[in-house]
Order: structure tokens, then C-alpha cells, then sequence
């Protein structure tokens, strides 16, 4: 059974591109389609380059996947490693590719990682979808700009950070300071080989004042209980707790999502808090109006999850005058901030709260 497919074009135009990926249009038997290449996998391609392409995902008509990817470039004849670095990613596949980790003893960091002894109260943000991670970030950063935000991205969507526009807008705007890539996740400002090292990076190497986590663009879900990559949050929030950090775990809350178990807090939330997290961690809820915060207010009280966790409810109302002063558009399953208002307002609502947190 063949598990991928893979089709032969030219490059027809270069849309965009910067030092680490190329947007392009390419030439598949004589029809047009969109394909991305990433520049450390399989160089820089110029007009006309012979292609191999990864078709799979827009065969599938998949979303955020949904376009051809670069295997080889068959106009470039070789290309030899370089840099330092040891430890591999996408292991024992043909894309495996290595990297410097600050784990491994040739890193400058070593010893600090080697030596760490807890995050010390340190604060994390854990969401679960890519699309948390611009408001969050740019609602504390409009807030107290002093504030060093640095983000973790999982390996639970998009593995290259350098898919994620977002990351490179939030980078270049000043509102994200540094990236971490953890586990099979690649090309951050800093690797590490687990979620694990990633938190004792934040905090012993970056000095974070809040590290924002959740994975890169492409959420996998399958309709099952348990069958989503957005699980990651709960061991994650475990993870901190268990090395002495603080947590604020990210609701996912929709009124405007026509699927009713995503209706108000997300039936993935409520698995996640309910039964993947053994351990408490802090839950931010916003203030919509009566009628929603009564049926929020009931699910946490049918699902108990007030017995488990460290609930709040704060006002997220004014997330969108630091999303217009930044000049983001930020979507999420395709709706802006005025299509879903409670999703937004719930960023809005947990950027609030870490903002007081850091004036205590």
C-alpha cells in the first residue's frame, strides 16, 4: 500500500520567499498549483527547476496541508551539510535532517540544561491550536511591552516553524522574542530533543517571563474522544507542574463552531482537563454576557471541573484593539475575531490575567 504520492513539475513562478522557505507556483502536466520548499531540506529553486513532489495532501483536499511540498529538486546535483550539530529529526526517514540541540554536549547550553533544578514558579501558556499563539502574545505584548515572550512549538501540527507566516509576522513585529522547536518540530531559533527540555530552555536559557506553547499550523483530529493531536496540551501542563512551573492551560470555546460537542468549551477541553491532567493547572475563562457565561458556568459544573483546577473569569473584551494595533488578522477553522467573538475573547481573557500575574 503506497502511503504517499509524489508527482514530477517545474517551478513556473516564485511567489515568495525569504532565507528558510520558498511559496511556489509550479507546473504539474500542464496545470498550476501551489507548492512550498524549504531551503535547509532541498535548496534554493529557481525558475524552471525540475521538481519531485509530495502530492498526498491535496489529493486528500486536506486544509492547512493541503498543497505540494519539495522532495527533491533534480536541478540541484548536490548539497553538502553544514553547521554543527548532532541530533537528528525526522529520524529514519529520507527528509531526516540534523540539528544543534541544546541538549547535546557540543551546544553551549549543555551544561545549563545538564544542570537545571526547576522552572522556580516560571509561567506557561498552553494552548492547543496554532491560531492561539498571535493574540495571546500580542494582547501581553500591547499590554507590557517589557514583557520577553517566547514560544514553544510541538510537534503536534506543522513541523517545519518555518510553514507558520505567523511566527515570522510575531518575530519580525517584535512581540515574539524567540522560537524553541521540541521533539520532531524543526528550525527554531533553539532545538531541543522533548517538550521537557524545551521548558528548561524557556526559562534557563531565554530568561522567558511567559512562554507561550502549542504546536505549528495543522491540528490532527479524527471525531474520537482521544483522537486529536491537541491532547498534548494536558501531559504538557502536567510536565510543567511536575518541573515547578506555572500553568495557564487554554480553553478552546466557540459559539460560532456548527459542531455541537465545540459548542461553548470544546469537548476536547473538556477531555483534556477532565482526564488526560493529572495535575491542577490555572483555567481562563472570559466574560461574554449571561447567556453564555451560564451555559460555560454549567459545563464546568457538569464535568466538575471546578474540583480539579483553578478557575477564573476575566474580561477579554479589548483583544482586538492589540490585534489591530499590531495589524494582525488572525483566523481560526476560518473565522476571524468577529465571527467567533468567544474564542477570541478567551485569548483575550488569558492574556488579561498573565499581565496581572506579572504585576504581583
Amino acid at each position: 500500500m503506497e502511503m504517499i504520492s509524489f508527482k514530477r513539475g517545474q517551478v513556473a513562478e516564485i511567489v515568495e520567499s525569504n532565507e528558510k522557505i520558498y511559496w511556489l507556483k509550479v507546473n504539474i502536466e500542464g496545470e498550476i498549483q501551489n507548492a512550498v520548499n524549504y531551503v535547509e531540506l532541498t535548496g534554493r529553486p529557481k525558475l524552471g527547476d525540475e521538481l519531485v513532489l509530495n502530492t498526498t495532501a491535496v489529493e486528500l483536499n486536506l486544509g492547512t496541508g493541503g498543497q505540494h511540498f519539495v522532495i527533491a529538486n533534480e536541478s540541484i546535483q548536490s548539497q553538502d551539510l553544514s553547521g554543527s550539530g548532532h541530533i537528528m529529526k525526522l529520524r529514519y526517514t529520507p527528509m531526516q535532517l540534523k540539528c544543534m540541540a541544546c541538549e547535546e554536549e557540543d551546544s553551549p547550553h549543555y551544561e545549563t540544561v545538564k544542570n537545571f533544578k526547576s522552572l522556580e514558579g516560571s509561567l506557561f501558556i498552553i494552548g492547543t491550536l496554532h491560531s492561539m499563539l498571535a493574540p495571546i502574545a500580542s494582547h501581553i505584548k500591547c499590554k507590557s511591552p517589557e514583557t520577553k515572550i517566547n514560544y514553544i512549538m510541538t510537534d503536534g501540527g506543522a513541523l517545519p516553524i518555518d510553514f507558520s507566516k505567523t511566527v515570522t509576522d510575531l518575530k519580525a513585529k517584535g512581540i515574539v522574542d524567540n522560537t524553541i522547536t521540541s521533539g520532531q518540530a524543526f528550525g527554531g531559533d533553539y532545538e531541543t530533543v522533548n517538550i521537557y527540555t524545551a521548558l528548561v530552555v524557556a526559562k534557563e536559557v531565554l530568561k522567558s517571563d511567559v512562554t507561550i506553547v502549542a504546536m505549528g499550523p495543522g491540528i490532527a483530529g479524527t471525531g474520537t474522544k482521544y483522537g486529536f493531536s491537541g491532547i498534548e496540551q494536558g501531559y504538557i501542563s502536567d510536565a510543567v507542574k511536575s518541573l515547578g512551573g506555572r500553568s495557564i492551560s487554554v480553553p478552546r470555546l466557540s459559539f460560532a463552531d456548527k459542531r455541537i460537542r465545540h459548542r461553548g468549551i470544546s469537548h476536547h477541553s473538556l477531555t483534556i482537563f477532565g482526564e488526560i491532567m493529572n495535575k491542577p493547572t490555572e483555567l481562563v475563562f472570559p466574560k461574554l454576557g449571561q447567556e453564555e457565561d451560564s451555559f460555560i458556568k454549567s459545563q464546568i459544573e457538569q464535568s466538575g471541573l471546578g474540583t480539579l483546577h483553578s478557575i477564573c473569569f476575566e474580561d477579554g473584551s479589548d483583544l482586538k484593539e492589540s490585534l489591530d494595533s499590531y495589524n494582525l488578522r488572525i483566523k481560526t477553522m476560518g473565522r476571524g475575531y468577529d465571527e467567533d467573538r468567544a474564542f477570541f475573547e478567551t485569548l483575550g481573557a488569558v492574556a488579561n490575567y498573565a499581565v496581572k500575574l506579572g504585576g504581583e
